[in-house]
């Protein structure tokens, strides 16, 4: 890594090379504006996106976005299975193709409204076409310094950039320097710029840690397919190996940073499904909890929040990926006419107004699945309910809509 300070101006600097970084890098750099992007990894490469469970949904609003960048084509995408529209609580609706013909929002030349992609394969496409519009992706770079003042942005002492002393945020990343008149924190739900830049955020602690794994087993017939609901939490097993958990303990492991050894695998695991189940081979795992926080504002002077760094929540129904993405449609057309002079400052500010209600809103709809899987009479009872509700037309119809995002564009 050069150690020379870098005086390059940029327009924004975008930190985080996920998906919701290098869509927004695709749209500015279609208003051909300068875009570099600091992602902190060294390659886009991750054990988790390799497993099933990198599978994630998009829905009808992400893939319209996609669709009319011409990236939905490039992309290898599945529908669902026939009829599933998804699930509340781990609860599964079903709504079928003549029922979705039916809806008034929806025309027969709309895209599909659920599609499964793989996040490894999503980034990839992503990332070409970021490069191919001449975005820069610097990996390996990791934000450790952000400076900026209550009227704007100032350079960090010493880096100063010639004649622009005023709306210029300077970021240092290893012992490099960039200047750029925005920054962006699209780097995940412990964003560093959100810390750096002084960002509120608030909300709800997490009722649980979740563990994501895949594993061997000597007796996998002992584990039920699917999700499986006991007293003691949950565990849902797609196929032999890949196996999620749900262990209700306020989210102490989670948090105590603890290294995830077979051994505690294995006996959450028989905790959970109440079997003597044997783990042979630990090769992948993961935590993660419902903790429920959203930043305050969504913009601190010139630096702007998107994605995991400006809310994060459990990844129950798969909101997330959609969630930063809009966020990203949002902001990006709107950053780059105030960047190009077509658009007043002003502007910028309405990304706050209109997304920070959705973010809410989708937090608020992770919190009440949390409350109904919890292991308790009250919950099961609960749960009970919804899954009646469900069963009939009018209950998945809505909660299609919520899920896929129809209810709000």
């Amino acid at each position: 890594m050069n150690n020379a300070p870098n005086h390059t101006m940029y327009d924004v600097i975008i930190a985080g090379a996920g998906p919701v970084g290098l869509f927004l890098a695709c749209e500015l750099a279609l208003a051909e504006c300068s875009v570099l992007v600091l992602e902190k990894a060294d390659t886009p490469d991750s054990p988790l996106k390799q497993m099933p469970f990198g599978l994630r949904g998009l829905f009808a609003p992400s893939i319209e976005a996609l669709h009319r960048r011409g990236l939905l084509s490039e992309l290898k995408t599945a529908p669902p299975a026939q009829g599933r529209g998804g699930h509340f609580a781990g609860i599964q609706f079903f709504v079928y193709e003549r029922e979705i013909a039916q809806w008034p929002e929806r025309l027969h030349s709309s895209t599909d409204v659920s599609l499964m992609v793989e996040m490894a394969d999503l980034e990839a496409v992503l990332a070409r076409r970021a490069l191919s519009l001449g975005v820069q992706i610097r990996r390996g770079c990791a934000v450790s310094e952000v400076r900026q003042d209550a009227d704007g942005a100032v350079p960090l002492a010493g880096e100063g950039v010639a004649g622009r002393a005023d709306g210029v945020v300077s970021v240092r990343a290893g012992a490099e320097v960039f200047h750029a008149r925005w920054l962006l924190g699209c780097d995940g739900g412990r964003s560093v710029v959100r810390k750096l830049g002084g960002f509120e955020f608030a909300g709800t602690e997490p009722a649980f840690t979740g563990y994501t794994t895949r594993l061997e087993l000597a007796d996998p017939d002992k584990l039920r397919s699917g999700r499986v609901f006991t007293e003691q939490g949950m565990y849902f097993q797609s196929q032999p190996g890949c196996v999620v958990m749900q262990d209700f303990d306020g989210g102490a492991f989670h948090g105590a940073n603890q290294p995830i050894t077979l051994e505690h695998v294995q006996s959450l695991l028989r905790r959970i499904s109440g079997t003597e189940v044997t783990v042979t081979a630990l090769h992948v795992a993961a935590t993660w909890t419902d903790r429920a926080r959203q930043a305050k504002h969504y913009r601190h002077g010139r630096i702007l929040l998107a994605g995991d760094a400006a809310h994060i929540h459990s990844p129950l129904g798969g909101q997330g990926l959609n969630l930063g993405l809009g966020d990203a449609v949002n902001l990006g057309w709107k950053l780059a006419a105030v960047i190009q002079g077509k658009a007043p400052p002003e502007l910028i500010d309405t990304y706050h107004s209109e997304r920070h209600p959705v973010g809410a809103q989708v937090l608020d709809w992770s919190r009440a699945q949390v409350v109904i899987m919890c292991p308790d009479p009250h919950a099961r009872a609960l749960r009970a309910v919804m899954r009646d509700l469900l069963q009939t037309r009018d209950g998945a119809t809505y909660m299609a809509r919520r899920v896929w995002g129809l209810d709000r564009g």
